[in-house]
């Protein structure tokens, strides 16, 4: 074999820079898109948040009247130089040179005034952090008069708590954590862990669900009804008592029916998990990027104008660029267009937003009418066809955007779902029989609870025909139990 030249032609479909940042900047969420513009505007100093310049233009106007107010901005009445700055040209701390770089500061000044010196409103808000459930048992620890040892020891085992309040190291791995000085006992430890159990919440600390239940049973008084028979049911029968088998419970601990289920109820009224009370894990919650709104018998939709950034040209930046000799100037021009590109793709995001969000609405407005029983049938594919688009578009458009609407905040993609049959021809989204489902099994008889043969009849007289193990599956999803739990929850 010789080598040799072959010259091959194809076409060949290949994404601009441009076109790859549009497509990028389209699946990010708000908040990860606000973070990916701060980021980009750091490193082009010709881009810039107009709110920004405008906080910067209201500072200066703000510190202008200031200096009138002082006296700081006076003519050459007072000037010691004898030289008068002309009507448009700058004073000297502002020509960019020495301390004049850095704006004045009149905290000091506004803190001292008398009469206008208090300005609560300049002041945010600020929540105290949440106490945690460590820090909560341990300002307890500090008030509980243990001697050194014992308070090193209950330290450690706090630390070691899980967000429920348990204690899962083993007695091993407790002793480890303390100083080798110390030369603990396993025995020491067991000790001071039941002292930790009393404190609040009670029950902290505890090995396992037995152990929570019973020190908190013990801290009710010895002639509380049914006390000792909840002890006794936590003490051996806990698997009866989750079954919520009464009759069993009752023969075989010798006791009433009513007596036993007195007493079940004083330990459903305990607290299995004593630490989750405490949990000081922020609510997080979500700012939608489209509002749905009706004006008159039609649906309409507006993009939130808090979540869409505002991004602009630095005017004074693009001004230099006409001054800018050789590399700088080539440099500068590169960031003006990738600047204008950047722009660009975000009017196109938003574009692209709005009207898929447009075609999602008309399709849902029964759904936004109605409930969640309207919801209609509904796939990437004919939004896509609606809009001119393509499912991959359509699907990072929907993914992480949400929506408000009279009905509740909710994310694009929850007015997507798969159709079902129904007996006149149609079909019915896996939503709207998810909502129908929980009506039927919110409507039941507590004692004679719905099985998923049964559900699916229903669902068949209302004429969707669906099958008892997608009934099923609908159930697992929504969370809600079988007939058999439902009954013994009853």
């Amino acid at each position: 074999m010789k080598p040799g030249l072959q010259f091959r032609l194809h076409q060949q479909l290949t994404l601009t820079p441009q076109l790859q940042q549009a497509i990028r900047l389209l699946q990010l969420s708000q908040l990860e898109l606000e973070a990916e513009l701060r980021q980009i505007a750091e490193g082009n100093p010709l881009l810039e948040f107009e709110e920004e310049s405008v906080d910067e233009a209201a500072e200066v106007a703000e510190e202008g009247d200031f200096r009138a107010d002082a006296g700081l901005g006076s003519s050459s009445s007072t000037s010691t130089s004898g030289e008068d700055h002309d009507a448009g040209e700058a004073p000297d701390w502002a020509d960019g040179d020495g301390a004049g770089d850095q704006p004045m500061d009149f905290s000091s000044l506004a803190s001292t005034s008398g009469s206008g010196g208090n300005r609560d409103e300049d002041f945010e808000p600020q929540n105290a952090a949440a106490e945690t459930m460590q820090e909560h048992l341990l300002w307890q620890l500090n008030l509980s008069g243990f001697a050194p040892r014992d308070r090193a020891i209950a330290t450690v085992i706090i630390d070691a708590l899980n967000p429920d309040g348990y204690l899962t190291e083993s007695a091993e791995a407790l002793l480890a954590a303390l100083p080798t000085d110390m030369k603990a006992t396993a025995d020491e430890v067991e000790a001071v862990r039941r002292r930790v159990q009393g404190f609040d919440p009670v029950g902290v600390a505890s090995r396992d669900l037995r152990d929570c239940l019973t020190v908190q049973l013990q801290q009710f008084d010895e002639d509380t009804a049914h006390r000792e028979l909840a002890m006794r049911i936590v003490d051996a029968e806990l698997e009866l008592l989750a079954r919520n088998d009464v009759g069993r419970l009752a023969r075989k601990l010798r006791a009433s029916e009513d007596d036993v289920a007195a007493a079940a109820a004083l330990i459903r009224s305990l607290d299995p998990r004593p630490g989750a009370g405490l949990d000081t894990t922020p609510v997080e919650y979500v700012a939608p990027d489209v509002y749905a709104f009706k004006e008159g018998a039609r649906w309409r939709v507006s993009l939130n104008p808090d979540c869409q950034p505002r991004l602009g040209l630095n005017q004074h930046y693009c001004s230099l660029i006409a001054k800018a000799r050789g590399d700088d100037a080539s440099w500068m021009r590169g960031q003006l267009q990738e600047a204008r590109w950047l722009i660009k793709s975000l009017e196109s995001r938003a574009e692209t937003l709005l009207k898929v969000t447009e075609a999602i609405v008309r399709r849902q407005s029964a759904f936004l009418d109605f409930g969640p029983e309207a919801m209609h049938p509904l796939v990437l594919r004919e939004v896509a066809e609606e809009v001119g688009m393509h499912e991959s578009t359509i699907s990072r458009v929907t993914t992480r955007k949400y929506i408000h609407t009279p009905r509740g905040t909710f994310e694009l993609k929850h007015f997507f779902s798969s159709g079902v049959s129904t007996e006149d021809g149609g079909s019915a989204s896996s939503t709207a029989i998810q909502a129908m489902l929980r009506k039927l099994v919110d409507a039941e008889d507590p004692r004679k609870p719905l099985s998923d043969q049964a559900l699916a009849e229903e669902l068949h007289r209302k004429g969707i025909q669906v099958a008892r193990r997608t009934v099923a599956k609908y159930r697992e999803a929504m969370r809600i139990p079988s007939s058999s739990e439902r009954q013994r929850a009853g």
